[in-house]
């Protein structure tokens, strides 16, 4: 399993044509990582939400699954007035992890409930 690095993720983008486009200047590289490992075990995860191609929820699982080669289904929205679509290249990843420890632990529960299985399952497919 690859460690997911910025430097991964940007050769990705150089490398690859994507085809949704984000709506979102700066991503995190920690969250993109949890999804990454946690698809890799073949965890699903709910649908990410585009409009006219444009990303308006679920780029951290858009890029994972991307990373990871694993297809995520989308379903249509719509996009606020504020959104507006920042090119790949633009797009930055903070190192620093938005989601505290509580926020993770609530987040693994939610993901074992969704793909039917225990905390502890989960858990142990992530060592």
């Amino acid at each position: 399993m690859e460690i997911i690095s910025t430097a991964f993720i940007i050769n990705f983008i150089d490398k690859h044509s994507i085809e949704y486009r984000s709506s979102q200047k700066t991503l995190c590289l920690p969250i993109i990582s949890r999804l990454y490992k946690k698809m890799k075990n073949d965890i699903k995860f709910t649908e990410i939400k585009i409009d006219d191609g444009l990303i308006c929820d679920g780029h951290h699982r858009y890029i994972a699954s991307l990373l990871a080669n694993v297809n995520i289904a989308t379903t249509h929205s719509f996009r606020t007035s504020a959104s507006q679509e920042i090119f790949w290249h633009s797009v930055t990843f903070d190192e620093n992890d938005w989601d505290s420890t509580a926020k993770i632990d609530l987040l693994n529960q939610q993901d074992a409930t969704y793909n039917d299985i225990s905390l502890e399952t989960l858990m142990e497919m992530l060592k």
